[in-house]
């Protein structure tokens, strides 16, 4: 295992983090894996070196926490554990959002449910849309100088969302997030168009949610239809994916596979610990098997030829205002020249 750090905390996590969003009995879609599974993928997990657990209070409705606690039981200091806060957690007009209100309880019971007295890292799952980003970042602020979170984050922010949240937290002297949780995957780039090039401005952490587009890159999904009936975006077909897009990289992803005799999963995987912007990646399995191949992949190294022939077939088309920066510097004699080759890199 590898381990890389938290955006600018200093802090350093392995480059795979197990999820535990299959932890629980009330998601049935996802996974409902009870105290004993969960416990056997987190035991397994640690002796592989992952020290990095991702959950949230909204999976099952509490109960993921929970198994997770039991779960790390014993190994809290060696462990950075991430929640999140944003998602319905009961039928009450305040239990869900980004209320100061909504996030002061909800902390409280997570810590509770975690059974723990600090979390490593507090996210919010998603914008609130009729919560103040002050009055949010106020909250988190008033939790990490209470001891109770020692960094915060985000997840599924729009850039000027984020950076908005960035820019008022510098001026106001709050807490700013230290890493956003992001949809990242071979069928899913959309967030190399804005929000990595802000990550990389701000120096913030990336943890890639659903690396495998819900199980579309596990090879099971072809253009005939998915091989099982178990798989879990036969039944939840999530993340968005365009399928046929989808199948030309699962197209270029099996010859790789093959050349290292490794799992397609396996491959999607390195191509996304291949890229120096990540900073982990979370991975979430229902069976020891899918676990053990998933870990495997922090030692699979893909060529440069290899992962130039992903990046190539999984390139989203450029879109606007982007393609302006393509015609270069018009300060520089010739850089405008050859429009139509520079659109097509």
């Amino acid at each position: 295992m590898h381990y890389r750090l938290l955006g600018n905390t200093g802090v350093y996590v392995s480059e795979l983090c197990l999820g535990a969003m299959t932890f629980g009995t009330q998601w049935e879609a996802i996974g409902t894996l009870g105290q004993k599974e969960a416990n056997a993928l987190v035991h397994r997990s640690l002796d592989a070196g992952v020290n990095f657990f991702d959950t949230a209070d909204v999976y099952s409705t509490g109960d993921s926490e929970e198994i997770l606690g039991r779960a790390l039981a014993g190994r809290r200091q060696e462990v950075v554990i991430a929640t999140k806060v944003r998602g319905r957690m009961g039928p009450g007009a305040n239990d869900v959002g980004l209320s100061r209100l909504h996030i002061m309880q909800a902390a409280e019971a997570s810590l509770k449910r975690l059974g723990t007295d600090y979390i490593d890292l507090y996210q919010i799952h998603r914008n609130d849309p009729v919560a103040d980003i002050e009055e949010t970042l106020a909250a988190l602020t008033d939790l990490v100088r209470a001891g109770k979170v020692r960094y915060i984050g985000c997840s599924n922010l729009p850039a000027w969302q984020l950076m908005k949240a960035i820019g008022i937290a510098r001026q106001r002297g709050l807490e700013s997030f230290k890493a956003t949780q992001s949809y990242y995957a071979l069928v899913g780039r959309e967030l190399e168009q804005e929000t990595i090039p802000l990550i990389r401005d701000q120096k913030l952490g990336l943890l890639v949610w659903s690396p495998l587009a819900g199980g579309f890159l596990t090879g099971k999904f072809t253009r005939a239809g998915s091989s099982t009936s178990q798989a879990r975006r036969a039944t939840f077909d999530f993340p968005p994916v365009d399928k046929e897009r989808g199948f030309d990289i699962l197209d270029a992803l099996q010859p790789i596979a093959d050349a290292h005799g490794v799992s397609v999963a396996r491959v999607a995987l390195a191509w996304l610990l291949g890229k120096d912007v990540v900073t982990s990646v979370i991975i979430g399995a229902r069976r020891m098997d899918q676990l053990e191949d998933n870990l495997a992949s922090v030692d699979l190294r893909l060529t440069g030829d290899e992962m130039a022939a992903l990046d190539e077939v999984s390139r989203l088309p450029v879109a606007y205002p982007y393609w302006m920066g393509a015609l270069g510097d018009d300060r520089a004699p010739g850089q405008s020249r050859n429009l139509e080759a520079r659109l097509r890199k």
